[in-house]
């Protein structure tokens, strides 16, 4: 928008210029009036008036194009004002480039213009955006530009300009100023203080002469705030994408932390929980929100002072710990196993931070391990609730005691190592047929190993039946490992079994308890097998009773076992009847 104070001299000075043109007219006549009456003296008066008119319009035409010129240029500024706000108010760098692009061309009336840029990892000069006169992007293919005057000017931040670049003897034998036709051209480098980031480049291969020094130094300043705002929209970039890839690792490392099974909470120097993730609220029963950003020893006080005891110890010397702990969890019966780990947590330049606590429950896998002493590994994942499983209780059970005939006395003559070599190889043939069948191995007594069959781990409607033929297993295998022995190391088990009524579950004291069977059921048995010779199985009445259909047993005379008043019928297990 033009000013008035302009607009308003635009408009005298056309009423002065129709003035003197009237005038002149009026002297015209005037003169071929006084032509008639042949008056020197007049026409010496009109012609001088003509005379003196000729320099009055001739300075009016030059005030007018100076008024002119000087109004294109305040446009030149004003425009230059606004479009330095609008590049300085977007931090979008393809945004900045156009606006730039379209404004050098308004403003110089440049058929083309070219932005370039050094790019910031090979330093080569590239083309960031091209534009014609109508602010539509020109193709690559029709990137036609002088090269060397590019070049000269981002080397050297000297601005070019030319009116006739054929006839100007600085570019004339350039052969793309020749090929591409070239005329007038403009450019200008791009700076940011000292340092050159790129050029402008403008050009009109049609018309010559519209560049002028004025439009060198409006496109020289102009380039200057380009350049910084260019500048300002490439940082930003560089700080947005930036900051997406700390977002991007942040997320990560939360869906890290989210994901993994381990409980994992972080204390800053302040004493505050800074990090708790979900298996952590899972383990100890409290919510994410109840516990960030509060003092941690009364979130983790059920784990009782060994926890601050170690934090405080982390923190004064370093190093990394590891503890395994019994504690009352919340929502949660009895007590659960947690081994817990701490370190120190510290940052890129090893400040250190706070501490890192990792802990998971391994109530569950204790309790699995210890069920692993004594149970076939194909009946561990087959108990459901092991707490209730292990909890004492009455049951009608089969209990197979085998001993090692023998082994005490050849025990004195071996060496530790052998004697320990010798008692495993037969244990090994025990377990197998125990394992084989089911049973559950309620412990190695010296030289014997007892088994339980239908305990609530490992129960069994024919657990009588599975007894006797582990039994039978254990004889049959005997066979087959004295055959790779030498002759004075083939020992015999001996064995006994009986069904009945017995009390199993865990047995001990706080600090170490096993799974067993006590009661008058595990007694018999264990006098049974006291009284088998080698390679001999001996039956309770009660026990030949339920396998008398399918084993062959050879009755023997009744005997009075420790412990009980009456005589006790008993049978030698001898084989399998004939199908």
């Amino acid at each position: 928008m033009s000013d008035p104070s302009v607009t308003q001299t635009q408009t005298d000075l056309k009423k002065l210029r129709q003035l003197i043109d009237d005038l002149g007219e009026v002297v015209d006549r005037q003169h071929q009036t006084i032509v008639g009456t042949r008056s020197d003296i007049m026409m010496q008066a009109s012609g001088e008036i003509v005379r003196l008119l000729t320099p009055v319009k001739l300075t009016l035409e030059a005030l007018a194009r100076r008024v002119e010129t000087q109004e294109k240029e305040r446009q030149q500024l004003r425009a230059l004002q606004e479009v330095g706000a609008v590049i300085n108010s977007s931090l979008d760098k393809s945004e900045v480039l156009n606006t730039v692009m379209d404004t050098i061309i308004q403003l110089t009336g440049a058929e083309r213009g070219f932005l370039m840029l050094f790019d910031e990892e090979t330093g080569e000069l590239g083309v960031e955006v091209a534009r014609n006169i109508n602010r539509e992007t020109i193709e690559e293919s029709s990137f036609e530009i002088s090269r060397s005057i590019v070049r000269s000017v981002a080397e050297t931040g000297v601005p070019v300009v030319t009116t006739n670049a054929q006839a100007d003897p600085r570019f004339a034998s350039q052969e793309s100023i020749i090929s591409y036709n070239l005329r007038s051209i403009l450019c200008v480098p791009l700076k940011i203080r000292d340092d050159i980031i790129g050029v402008i480049y403008a050009d009109n291969r049609i018309v010559s002469g519209i560049f002028v020094d004025t439009d060198r130094d409006l496109l020289t300043a102009f380039a200057n705030q380009a350049a910084v705002a260019i500048d300002n929209a490439r940082l930003f970039r560089q700080i947005r994408d930036q900051l997406a890839d700390i977002t991007e690792m942040k997320n990560l490392q939360d869906d890290v932390f989210e994901s993994i099974a381990s409980g994992v909470i972080t204390i800053d120097t302040a004493d505050r929980i800074s990090l708790y993730n979900r298996a952590a609220e899972r383990i100890l029963g409290v919510p994410s929100h109840q516990v960030l950003e509060q003092k941690y020893q009364a979130i983790l006080a059920p784990m009782g002072r060994l926890v601050e005891n170690m934090i405080q110890r982390i923190r004064l010397s370093g190093g990394y710990f590891n503890v395994e702990i019994d504690a009352e969890v919340n929502s949660r019966p009895g007590s659960t196993t947690l081994n817990l780990s701490f370190s120190p947590l510290r940052d890129i330049q090893q400040e250190t931070l706070g501490v890192a606590m990792v802990l998971d429950d391994i109530s569950e896998k204790k309790r699995l391990e210890s069920v692993r002493r004594y149970l076939p590994p194909a009946l561990v994942d087959q108990v459901r609730d092991l707490d209730a499983a292990q909890r004492p209780q009455r049951r009608d059970m089969s209990v197979l005691f085998a001993d090692v005939r023998g082994f005490s006395t050849i025990s004195e003559f071996l060496e530790p190592e052998l004697l320990i070599e010798l008692i495993n190889g037969y244990f090994t043939i025990a377990t197998e047929a125990i394992s084989a069948n089911q049973g559950l191995i309620d412990k190695f007594m010296g030289d014997a190993v007892m088994a339980l069959f239908n305990t609530p781990l490992n129960p069994q409607n024919d657990h009588c039946a599975r007894a006797v033929r582990t039994a039978l297993a254990m004889r049959n295998s005997i066979v087959a490992y004295h055959e790779a022995v030498p002759e004075d190391k083939r020992l015999g088990f001996g064995v006994g079994i009986h069904t009945g009524e017995a009390v199993v579950g865990n047995v001990g004291s706080e600090l170490r308890k096993d799974y067993s069977a006590i009661g008058d059921a595990v007694n018999l048995a264990k006098r049974l097998q006291e009284m088998a010779r080698p390679d001999q199985v001996i039956l309770s009445e009660a026990a030949y009773e339920r396998v008398k259909e399918w084993v062959t047993a050879e009755k023997l005379e009744p005997v009075q076992v420790k412990g009980r008043q009456a005589l006790e019928q008993i049978y030698e297990l001898t084989g399998l009847k004939e199908p």
